[in-house]
């Protein structure tokens, strides 16, 4: 059974069968634009390919797009193998984002009652197995 994490604010509510805290290989499932508020972002929607036991879940979480956050976004685009001519022109194409794959570490914070899932970190697909959770000595989700 798939189950669906989704959100609220800068970061995304989780279910009670929450993924904890920790490192994820993931893909990039769908990416959506949301431009017309007073922050935009965009809307990521992250499949789970390891560790294995999470495989299946999704996390959706907001990336946004405002001048002081352009940073995060840059680095995401770049960890996960964006397009480096479309990023060199400051071109967001989100078709060219679904089925990208990376590295994401992804940590849970309580606001105004709420669960939310924060994206902390990003690296290349590649470095996996130098940062998976039996690496790292994690075993909240190894």
């Amino acid at each position: 059974m798939k189950r669906q994490i989704t959100g609220l604010h800068a970061a995304d509510c989780c279910t009670t069968d929450q993924v904890p805290d920790g490192v994820f290989l993931v893909r990039v499932q769908r990416v959506r634009s949301r431009r017309l508020t007073h922050k935009p972002y965009y809307t990521l929607s992250l499949a789970i390919l390891e560790p294995s036991r999470f495989s299946g879940h999704i996390l959706s979480s907001r990336l946004y797009c405002s001048p002081k956050a352009l940073w995060k976004l840059n680095w995401f685009l770049r960890d996960f193998g964006y397009d480096t001519e479309l990023l060199g022109r400051d071109e967001v194409d989100e078709t060219q984002l679904v089925g990208l794959k990376g590295v994401v570490k992804i940590s849970h914070i309580v606001f105004n009652g709420a669960s939310l899932l924060r994206l902390d970190g990003f690296a290349h697909a590649s470095r996996w197995e130098e940062l998976s959770p039996a690496n790292l000595d994690n075993p909240q989700v190894a």
